[in-house]
């Protein structure tokens, strides 16, 4: 049995700042309604770097909604997906299209994926040994700003944490996430 995880405390003070949750995310185990399998859809397609321009503009209507004409002070930032293909694929364009709509800064270019290191994760199962991506952060770029931090999928929160943390770390100040799903874990 894996130990349990000791979470760090700067990672449950990002779990205080706002996380903005857009859709309830349905995972496909449990039966759904038509409008939660078309949020399952647009997720899904999403994810698979698609529908970019439909998120942006919801996204980006959330965002000037809260900040208004501070939009432009805010930058906007995505955790990268699994690898930097996928990274490109479904947060490039995504990222561009959010900030022409609401004027924020976009952060996507001073955030790096790729170079591969080896990896140990304890599950359940036992351990696994993966070949994952580093990612590097433009430190210049980030010192001093105000960020807002978006993932596709808020389950526990934990990327989205480790990631916020690691900006602040730079000297950035995240003012909290935006998710395009958050998953419910049990469902009736």
């Amino acid at each position: 049995m894996a130990a349990k995880r000791n979470i760090p405390e700067a990672w449950k003070n990002q779990w205080h700042k706002p996380m903005i949750s857009l859709f309830d995310y349905i995972p496909a185990r449990y039966e759904a309604t038509e409008r939660e399998k078309q949020i399952r859809s647009l997720i899904w397609d999403f994810k698979a770097g698609k529908r970019s321009k439909q998120v942006a503009a919801i996204v980006a209507g959330k965002i000037a909604e809260k900040f208004g004409s501070f939009a432009d002070t805010i930058v906007f930032v995505c955790v990268p997906a699994s690898s930097a293909e996928r990274t490109e694929k479904r947060y490039r364009d995504f990222c561009e299209e959010v900030s022409n709509l609401c004027g924020c800064m976009n952060g996507y270019k001073a955030v790096k994926v790729g170079g591969k290191r080896m990896t140990i994760h304890e599950t359940k199962k036992g351990k696994s040994i993966q070949n994952t991506e580093t990612i590097t952060l433009n430190t210049d770029f980030f010192n001093g700003k105000r960020v807002l931090v978006f993932d596709d999928i808020l389950t526990k929160g934990h990327s989205y944490a480790q990631f916020a943390c690691a900006l602040e770390q730079l000297g950035a100040e995240v003012l909290g996430g935006y998710f395009l799903g958050r998953t419910i874990l049990s469902y009736n």
